[in-house]
């Protein structure tokens, strides 16, 4: 059960509502990427935030970042690299420019942990979304293991 509503079927907020940003969290695939700049694209908000979690001198991540948008894009390497560094830029952010809501994306697998770690920073609306990759039995297993691992370090730590 545990697996099945924390990875496989995680709690997916659907249809979107318009938020203030869309937030991408950082790993592979790139097409997240491009699918949450689509999302702003499409007017759910007029802001797109992008994890860079894959690192400064990824030339795929360059060019997304520096690639023109009809919305407003800022790429950021999380500090601490983890879901705890990215909450807490989506924090820092969130107070600059007054978000009141936001749209995360990241994997399937991802969402249950990301959306208790985000919530810990953020006391805004948070709407939670997954990229519908598409991932092999052993990707998935792995997947499974990097998260329950994740929970472990999250439920241990205290604040954002």
């Amino acid at each position: 059960m545990f697996v099945r509503d924390f990875y496989i079927s995680p709690t997916i907020d659907s249809p979107l509502r318009p938020a203030d940003a869309v937030v991408v969290l950082g790993g592979a695939p790139y097409e997240r990427f491009r699918y949450g700049i689509g999302l702003g694209e499409r007017g759910l908000a007029p802001q797109v935030v992008i994890s860079n979690s894959i690192g400064p001198d990824d030339p795929v991540m360059r060019q997304i970042c520096a690639a023109p948008t009809h919305v407003r894009l800022t790429c950021f390497l999380p500090v601490p690299w983890s879901t705890r560094g990215e909450a807490q830029e989506i924090r820092r952010l969130a107070a600059s420019r007054h978000w009141r809501s936001i749209i995360v994306v990241t994997t399937t697998a991802h969402i249950e942990r990301a959306r208790y770690i985000v919530r810990r920073c953020f006391a805004g609306d948070i709407q939670m979304t997954d990229y519908p990759e598409r991932r092999g039995a052993w990707e998935s297993v792995y997947g499974w293991i990097y998260q329950t691992g994740g929970w472990l370090n999250a439920i241990t730590q205290t604040g954002c």
